[in-house]
């Protein structure tokens, strides 16, 4: 029960906090993601990002991976054109690095076993290098993750290494990757609505269930009083239906985790 209660508190203060992310709000492409998570019992989401290309001016002779000291020159959520690339480096003083970055999304799960769910969901969706994390106050997070990311530095101390025609080329690339990544969020939103939605239902199923309870504890007594096994039966059957419907939804879970390994 307090296992519950915490994760109730944390999910209050985590939906309620001011997004302090550098566009401050959720990228358009899983927006519908997102909210559908928010709107789960067990889940809410910590952070996400769609998935960009970005160039970004860092500083040169800098062994150490340092994001605060970084720049960005230009950035997009969507493809982009080789002008765009070499209007950012027209800027760049220090060390500029062109990348693309996939979709990334941390979701805190109330139980391990909801953590796992999302888990699969996100490996069957192309998402491999995804991950479970349980934290000391008893924290669980599943991160969606790619493995299929770009980086390619572009200049050096602000006087750029390659040609045009490479700019081009990488920037063909970095579109590509970009196509890639929207289809996977697509089929990643497919696989949550089927795996996670259902699980919802089966919850929401099971609350209207444990309220209607005393309509069937009614029902068997007023056939009781009039002593006659006729007017009981309605209410067996009512509770065996409703059974019926726990066993359907289940095997409908069961099968959709064969069918993703």
């Amino acid at each position: 029960m307090e296992a519950g209660n915490n994760f109730k508190q944390w999910k209050k203060q985590c939906l309620s906090k001011v997004d302090f992310s550098k566009k401050g709000s959720v990228d358009e492409d899983i927006k519908n993601i997102v909210s559908f998570i928010n709107d789960c019992h067990n889940y809410f989401t910590t952070s996400s990002c769609s998935g960009r290309i970005i160039l970004i001016n860092g500083e040169s002779d800098n062994t150490e991976v340092q994001k605060q000291n970084c720049s960005w020159l230009f950035v997009t959520h969507q493809k982009c054109q080789k002008e765009d690339v070499l209007a950012g480096l027209r800027k760049a003083c220090g060390d500029a690095v062109f990348k693309f970055e996939p979709f990334v999304l941390h979701v805190q799960c109330k139980q391990l076993e909801d953590a796992q769910l999302l888990h699969s969901v996100a490996v069957n969706s192309g998402f491999r290098n995804s991950g479970i994390t349980v934290g000391k106050k008893g924290k669980i997070i599943m991160a969606v993750r790619s493995t299929h990311c770009l980086e390619v530095p572009l200049s050096h101390k602000g006087q750029v290494l390659v040609q045009e025609e490479y700019i081009d080329y990488v920037v063909q690339v970095a579109n590509q990757k970009i196509e890639e990544n929207q289809k996977r969020i697509e089929r990643f939103h497919s696989c949550l609505l089927a795996a996670v939605g259902a699980g919802e239902a089966f919850s929401k199923g099971r609350v209207e269930e444990t309220k209607a309870e005393p309509v069937y504890t009614r029902r068997r007594k007023r056939g009781q009083e009039k002593t006659d096994s006729k007017n009981a039966s309605p209410v067996q059957d009512d509770v065996i239906l409703q059974n019926d419907d726990e066993d359907s939804l289940e095997s409908g879970l069961h099968l959709f985790c064969l069918e993703t390994y």
